[in-house]
């Protein structure tokens, strides 16, 4: 559920789907040939890279950034994608003092997509970019920052290792139909990164979801009384029964059969959620996502680095593992 207008370049899809092509040949009767056939046409020659005009020293008019740490922050966005390649074409000045505009030229090794520019301007700190309507992290080590801010303040409950090292952090809306879609991809993850810490973080959109805000205080209470194991059985229960938030009232029956399947007492947990204590955790989580740039639902911040929770499971896993091979962790 997007938050704003668009994700950021990070989180761009990069995607490419195939099908098979399968092809009937059964057939009952074969015509005869005829006595002069056309001349067969070659078969098309197999696609190949692109291949790149060579940089022009005379577009590199910027002393900052340097060649190498814009491929150094391209190779951390887009090197879990064997098949991307890319050439830095151009670094140049701008009218804005410290303002750099680079342009990238991006194409893919098996020559079945086009070549294309990517364009974006590198702001006079060193740290950020924008590009479209977006300001995005720029550098060698563009996920840090991000990831120390998750390492101190995304304290929701989770599953997994106890350790911050590796840490995937959920940002989700109870009420969120796309956060819904996510929660088999998130179930993947526990099995398959049983080193890693996976947290829940509250990001209710009360704007169109009205009843995501209780829900999360509810998730807060139940954490409180019960622990991070009853937590995720109280999510379980809230996602599967998701369409009960619709109205208060449904919202009512949802929110307490989830606390009983989660072995805690409804009375308990709804006085616990009214409390302004309960709020002002909500509240934090709102601003954390908010402070890191999140503006969609479902967001993972894997060591930092921002993805959608929903994209197809291969390609989140593929990502995944490439982070964490960045960031030393072993499997």
């Amino acid at each position: 559920m997007i938050r704003l207008s668009a994700r950021s370049f990070s989180i761009a899809a990069l995607v490419a789907f195939s099908l098979p092509v399968s092809q009937n040949l059964a057939q009952t009767q074969v015509p005869a040939a005829p006595a002069q056939t056309a001349p067969v046409p070659a078969a098309p020659a197999p696609a190949a890279p692109p291949v790149f005009p060579k940089p022009d020293p005379a577009n590199f008019t910027a002393t900052s950034p340097t060649t190498q740490t814009v491929n150094d922050f391209l190779e951390a966005n887009w090197g879990y994608d064997e098949n991307r390649m890319w050439q830095v074409q151009a670094i140049l000045k701008t009218a804005a003092p410290g303002v750099s505009k680079v342009l990238v030229l991006i194409g893919d090794k098996t020559g079945k997509q086009k070549p294309s520019v990517l364009g974006f301007f590198v702001m006079p700190d060193g740290k950020h970019i924008i590009t479209g309507d977006q300001v995005i992290s720029f550098g060698d080590h563009p996920f840090a920052d991000t990831r120390a801010i998750m390492q101190e303040q995304a304290n929701g409950p989770y599953r997994g290792s106890a350790s911050k090292d590796f840490e995937i952090v959920e940002f989700a809306d109870f009420q969120c139909p796309h956060c819904k879609e996510a929660q088999p991809n998130m179930d993947k993850l526990v099995a398959d990164f049983p080193q890693a810490r996976i947290v829940f973080q509250y990001d209710p959109i009360a704007s169109i979801h009205p009843q995501s805000v209780r829900a999360a205080e509810y998730g807060v209470c139940v954490t409180k009384l019960g622990g991070s194991t009853a937590f995720f059985q109280f999510a379980s229960a809230v996602f599967d029964g998701q369409d009960g938030l619709s109205t208060p009232d449904g919202a009512t029956l949802t929110l307490n059969s989830s606390v009983t399947k989660a072995g805690l007492d409804p009375a308990k947990v709804d006085a616990c959620a009214a409390t302004p204590e309960t709020k002002a955790v909500v509240d934090a989580s709102v601003k954390l996502a908010s402070d890191v740039g999140v503006n969609e639902v479902p967001t993972l911040a894997v060591n930092g680095r921002e993805l959608p929770a929903n994209i197809p499971y291969d390609v989140l896993k593929k990502i995944i593992d490439f982070q964490a091979k960045r960031d030393g962790v072993t499997r």
